[in-house]
């Protein structure tokens, strides 16, 4: 029997965290698509310890789409998109790896099919974006990135990418962890493209204040690990306080020639202009050595597996 059907095997990797009303949804749709499209494929629901009934929901999916490859990982607790995003790819074992970070469906269905056409065109990593961000704090926080960051390729929102198996293994073998992932996809030195899509109207789920805090967090540590925005900051600040020490010593060097200090206050003005511009300066050194250290360790974190599922 003659197929029109893609011969790669394929990979859809999904970020769930109490998602219990959009789950069914979006897996039905997402398996539409994948088996219009491909002759094999395998979907893994990484199950960030969710406190709602999302994996009865991708149970019940499952028993419905006979002859589909549906696993569930459970996380050991919640840890966020990044680590559970990476525990799911490192499961996969697709020529190519869809990573949903998230399960609104804001783009026409098509949209899924396009980024992998596009991959085959010569694109290792290929990924679909919002024309605009929905979120201000996601706005803001890739301008900054952009302003003070060197990758060949700007960080933007993005609803879901494809990734090649050569574009996953050199990823992880440039670091032992990826604390986050699209600022290592930008600079892995593989060709990157994005598709640019209008929104939709869609249903789109809030995201929990334990998602918040941890999407925070990320910014800051992915704006120390790949950006130079920590030593800047702390290069000016130094200068700042070298310069105050400056002015305090020439000030007393000022008061001691021209009008009569008080008994021992030159002497001890001097030794702590002198002493504080040292500490100012081993400061700005240590600081250094560690942000050096932070980006050769990167972290050490691993995730941590409960369980997988195999439905």
């Amino acid at each position: 029997m003659v197929t029109n059907k893609e011969q790669n095997f394929i990979s859809a990797v999904v970020y769930v965290h109490n998602n219990e009303k959009q789950i069914r949804y979006f897996l039905n749709n997402v398996i539409a698509i994948l088996q219009e499209s491909f002759e094999k494929f395998e979907i893994i629901c990484v199950n960030d310890k969710s406190t709602d009934n999302s994996t009865d929901k991708i149970k019940e999916v499952a028993k419905q789409s006979d002859g589909t490859l549906i696993s569930i990982l459970n996380m050991s607790f919640f840890q966020g998109v990044e680590l559970a995003m990476n525990a799911g790819v490192d499961l996969a074992i697709g020529d190519f790896v869809y990573e949903f970070d998230s399960i609104d469906i804001d783009y026409e269905l098509e949209t899924i099919l396009g980024i992998y056409k596009k991959s085959l065109t010569g694109f290792d990593i290929v990924s679909a974006a919002p024309y605009k961000a929905k979120r201000k704090f996601s706005r803001i926080f890739y301008s900054v990135f952009n302003s003070v960051s060197h990758n060949q390729y700007k960080l933007r929102t993005e609803s879901f990418r494809i990734l090649s198996r050569r574009a996953i293994n050199r990823v992880h073998s440039m670091s032992k962890t990826i604390p986050y992932r699209k600022a290592l996809y930008a600079n892995c030195g593989l060709k990157l493209a994005s598709i640019v899509y209008q929104t939709v109207q869609t249903n789109s789920s809030q995201y929990s204040k334990q998602t918040n805090n941890n999407r925070k967090d990320m910014a800051v540590d992915s704006l120390i690990l790949f950006t130079n925005l920590a030593s800047k900051a702390t290069i000016i600040m130094t200068v700042i306080m070298m310069l105050a020490t400056i002015f305090t010593a020439g000030y007393t060097v000022y008061i001691f020639a021209l009008q009569r200090p008080v008994a021992g206050w030159t002497t001890t003005m001097l030794f702590l202009s002198a002493a504080f511009f040292g500490l100012f300066l081993v400061l700005a050194i240590i600081i250094k050595y560690l942000s050096l250290l932070v980006d050769l360790v990167f972290k050490k974190q691993k995730y941590t597996i409960e369980s997988i599922e195999k439905l």
